[in-house]
């Protein structure tokens, strides 16, 4: 199935932007006529009838819509500081929105190494991967904030985990803290030389309950994938 992507429908027309129109009309050679699907971003799909067959704006009329296509029956936001190799973190971006995330706030550490990051490229990321895995719902991606910052302002109705390397606590696997993944879920993945203790005292006292994710040293990207996948795993499973 060949999926494009609009912000621009009002359930009855659609439109799409000068690239998705150029992929579909020009080099896909869809013609006025042709079936075509489209996502909104959101969550919900689109069959449509391709209208107007223009490479600089092509549009669509809807025939039919699919509202939860592709959904996960969960709500996952990672907060994950950005790695020093950009590659690594971008790689995590792209195969967390095939297996199932919501959002993914980029979050800086006292120890992290890369301390900028733009987002315009993690966004395209997403949205390619949410249309190869057929999704109809693209993942927010935050704008980068300090580690003190998210873990202040995370809801307290949320589940709110954190994966750290530090022995002076005791660790629940997050299999076990996933028991209680009927809310909303949060999970925080340090940077590469982990958390500074005040962030992880912190994190305690507002709440956050200390996970591990087995005896293996992981990556930062490594371990926010095998929590994404965690989460997946545990949802289909019960």
């Amino acid at each position: 199935m060949e999926l494009f992507y609009s912000s621009d429908c009002d359930g009855i027309r659609i439109r799409l932007d000068a690239d998705e129109s150029a992929h579909c009309v020009r080099v896909l050679r869809h013609r006025a006529g042709d079936e075509i699907s489209v996502i909104d971003g959101r969550g919900t799909l689109y069959r449509c009838s391709l209208e107007v067959a223009d490479a600089k704006g092509a549009e669509a009329v809807v025939l039919e819509r699919t509202p939860g296509f592709g959904a996960h029956p969960y709500r996952l936001t990672m907060a994950v500081c950005p790695t020093k190799n950009i590659d690594r973190y971008e790689w995590f971006v792209e195969k967390a929105t095939e297996i199932g995330v919501d959002g993914i706030v980029p979050v800086i550490g006292e120890r992290s190494e890369r301390k900028v990051l733009k987002t315009d490229r993690l966004r395209r990321l997403a949205l390619s991967a949410a249309k190869q895995s057929l999704k109809g719902a693209v993942p927010q991606i935050g704008e980068p904030q300090s580690v003190r910052d998210f873990i202040a302002a995370a809801p307290d109705g949320a589940l709110k985990l954190i994966c750290y390397c530090f022995d002076d606590v005791g660790r629940v696997l997050i299999s076990d803290a996933l028991q209680q993944a009927e809310r909303p879920i949060l999970i925080l993945i340090g940077p590469e030389g982990d958390f500074s203790p005040e962030e992880a005292a912190l994190a305690r006292e507002r709440g956050w309950i200390p996970v591990s994710l087995g005896p293996s040293r992981l990556r930062t990207e490594t371990a926010a994938l095998t929590a994404v996948t965690a989460v997946y795993l545990f949802s289909v499973s019960h």
